[in-house]
């Protein structure tokens, strides 16, 4: 883990920032109960001034994040067990020092988990959504585009001032340099499975001494953009041990990850419940509808949703067919439960089925493989499913 380090130079206590990471992609890490062990932490550095960092965020698990929107915490995804409703988190915003009685607090009312994280695909990212807004808290918005990927990112947090060490009273902020992928995978055997279209690595590669330590995962790593405005470019997600030559810190790279952000962030607009509908999600390869034969289906899958779907998802279908009398349609869920759309009518000979059916799926969770599920009964007329689209 990475921590905080005093160095001896001439006589002179130099305080070097570093920030405690543990591995995301651990079985530590990824323990569904986010209290076990909070993960990464910022070591070394120098204090923050009062209102240097006004979106940073401490979690009561031990994590760290930032303002999103006036009620949304971005943090990282292995900070938190899953995607629902969650009333356990308590979020402190707007000081550097955690007994400052100034402190604005706030509990969770639900919590939406990365779909992605755990696989191949990567994602260290989640969304808290908090009890009630904070009036004119400040944000520190996302970077939509990979310009601002590289360069000396800050960061900062309440994690270990050494690896191993305890969480601190006081926010902590420091620089970091950008790691090429490459180099950061050929590190040590611990980056090989670095995820290069999802991590974006930093810290000092010859002295080490800078870097995000245990307590700090989660928090933000950001830097200036074109308009000298802050912008955040990565989440603290894991590391080998804190601080240490040729082993920096690993972040989400939220330059890939923030169409699904803003998407999972505009579904959890406000209230206590799922967020609104989401999507659509479409699909318009032409799948061949067999004459009185088997049913086939076609799918899309959901994804950056939070919550289960609603009592009006929205199913809209277009069928060629000679004779929509013929076809049976169904939407099945992602855990296999069917809802019938259509059923067969021989006396209804019109051509083709372009309709939007309105399903109350409210039981199903909205991310996931949806299919829709269609068989002609009847023999002579024959058609295709030619497009198809869900709205959860």
């Amino acid at each position: 883990m990475r921590c905080l380090q005093l160095l001896k130079a001439a006589g002179t206590v130099l305080m070097t920032a570093a920030l405690v990471v543990v591995p995301a992609h651990t079985a530590s890490a990824q323990n569904t109960s986010a209290q076990d062990d909070p993960g990464p932490t910022v070591v070394g550095g120098t204090r923050a001034a009062q209102g240097e960092f006004p979106w940073m965020v401490r979690l009561s698990m031990g994590c760290g994040g930032s303002m999103l929107t006036n009620q949304l915490v971005l943090t990282a995804a292995h900070c938190v067990g899953s995607t629902g409703n969650n009333s356990s988190i308590t979020a402190t915003v707007g000081v550097v020092d955690l007994q400052d009685t100034t402190a604005i607090k706030r509990t969770s009312n639900y919590v939406h988990r990365s779909p992605t994280y755990g696989t191949s695909t990567g994602g260290d990212w989640a969304l808290i959504r908090l009890s009630s807004p904070i009036t004119g808290v400040a944000t520190l918005p996302i970077t939509t585009t990979t310009a601002y990927d590289s360069g000396t990112f800050t960061v900062a947090g309440w994690g270990a001032a050494s690896e191993g060490g305890s969480q601190q009273r006081y926010l902590l902020k420091a620089q970091v340099p950008f790691v090429d992928d490459v180099t950061c995978r050929n590190a040590s055997p611990y980056y090989s499975d670095l995820i290069f279209a999802a991590e974006i690595c930093a810290g000092k590669m010859d002295t080490g001494g800078v870097d995000t330590c245990q307590g700090d995962s989660g928090g933000p790593m950001f830097r200036r953009d074109a308009n000298n405005a802050w912008i955040q470019v990565g989440i603290v997600s894991h590391g080998e041990g804190c601080a240490r030559p040729n082993a920096p810190g690993v972040y989400t790279q939220v330059s890939t990850f923030h169409t699904a952000i803003k998407a999972a962030a505009d579904s959890l607009s406000g209230g206590t419940g799922p967020g609104p509908n989401c999507g659509p999600f479409s699909n318009a390869s032409n799948v061949n509808i067999p004459d009185a034969g088997t049913a086939v289906t076609s799918t899309v899958t959901a994804a950056g949703c939070s919550g289960n779907a609603s009592s009006t998802t929205k199913v809209a279908v277009d069928i060629k067919h000679t004779y929509r009398g013929d076809l049976v349609i169904d939407l099945i869920a992602p855990d296999g439960s069917s809802y019938r759309l259509k059923n067969s009518s021989s006396s209804d000979s019109a051509d083709n089925v372009i309709a939007t059916y309105t399903v109350n799926a409210s039981a199903e969770v909205k991310n996931g493989a949806w299919k829709l599920q269609v068989r002609d009964v009847y023999s002579t007329d024959t058609g295709y499913i030619d497009s198809w689209s869900l709205t959860v």
